[in-house]
């Protein structure tokens, strides 16, 4: 007697908890032949509220740990990633229909990115900070910090393209509310699993799935968001709409042109979301 599969159930990531849309709708994800895969949760206004107040929570504890506690965070996430290739190998080949050697390229190519965004954590500050000098007996230090709550809508990548914006934004301290890519939103589920299991604190990372043109412009407007990463908005319209609802609080916007993911990555992905605090101290004192 054969026996039934047990379906995953796709549910939202906040606050370290997986709960469904307080709205209780769902979307239709398709595979890449327009076979039925899953239903994703179809987040909600009140659900994005929920992610930035769990982001907030959770910044004041994760800005404050050591950049090289913050690496080794980020480090365990990969191992996690690693030792799970199987089933996300698995995942792209059905959601994106791309072949067994593409689906390895993609999940060794986001293990690699979370190695080398962890390896920066305690090293940027060396980088984009420093002694300045100065005409006067004063010790002049400019060090950077994190920005705060970070909105990412995340690429089409399901999976290289949401650690591509997800590391930078936590590694340098940031927390975050990531709209995950609309058509293939399983595998940032999957991934956020990941997460909750390696060592990242709840409310660091929180992961919506729906749609793009509903949740981006609420989270731009929202005054507790200090920042945008664009990437995942190929909408010009759209696009430009979520920059002037930032515009009402003053947001630092992030509106990347067309990257290769599987270029290395350029450090104003870290450096976007920092900001510098230079500090005068008297010599002699």
């Amino acid at each position: 007697m054969s026996r039934l599969d047990v379906k995953k159930t796709y549910k939202l990531y906040v606050g370290g908890a997986f709960p469904r849309s307080e709205s209780g709708r769902t979307f239709v994800v398709e595979d890449a032949k327009g076979r039925f895969l899953a239903n994703a949760s179809l987040a909600s206004r009140k659900d994005a509220r929920d992610a930035v107040k769990a982001a907030r929570s959770a910044f004041g504890g994760w800005s404050s740990r050591t950049a090289y506690n913050r690496g080794q965070v980020v480090y365990r996430i990969a191992e996690v990633l690693e030792g799970r290739r199987e089933q996300f190998e698995a995942e792209l080949r059905a959601t994106e229909g791309i072949t067994a050697a593409k689906a390895r390229t993609y999940v060794d190519a986001s293990v690699d990115r979370l190695v080398w965004y962890a390896g920066w954590a305690d090293k940027l500050a060396q980088v984009v900070g420093g002694a300045n000098p100065v005409a006067g007996p004063y010790f002049n230090h400019s060090t950077p910090e994190p920005t705060g709550v970070v909105a990412v809508v995340a690429p089409r990548g399901p999976l290289l393209g949401l650690v591509s914006v997800v590391a930078p934004v936590i590694t340098t301290g940031n927390t975050c509310v990531v709209i995950a890519s609309e058509e293939h939103p399983l595998t940032a589920i999957t991934l956020a699993e990941v997460m909750a299991t390696s060592d990242v604190p709840g409310g660091v990372v929180n992961v919506l799935t729906g749609k793009r043109a509903e949740i981006a412009p609420w989270l731009a407007s929202h005054a507790d968001v200090n920042a945008l990463d664009l990437t995942g908005v190929d909408d010009p319209e759209l696009a430009t709409s979520v920059e002037q609802a930032a515009a009402g609080t003053l947001k630092r916007v992030r509106r990347p042109a067309e990257e290769d993911l599987l270029a290395p990555p350029p450090l104003d992905r870290m450096t976007d979301f920092l900001e510098t605090k230079t500090v005068w101290h008297p010599m002699g004192i």
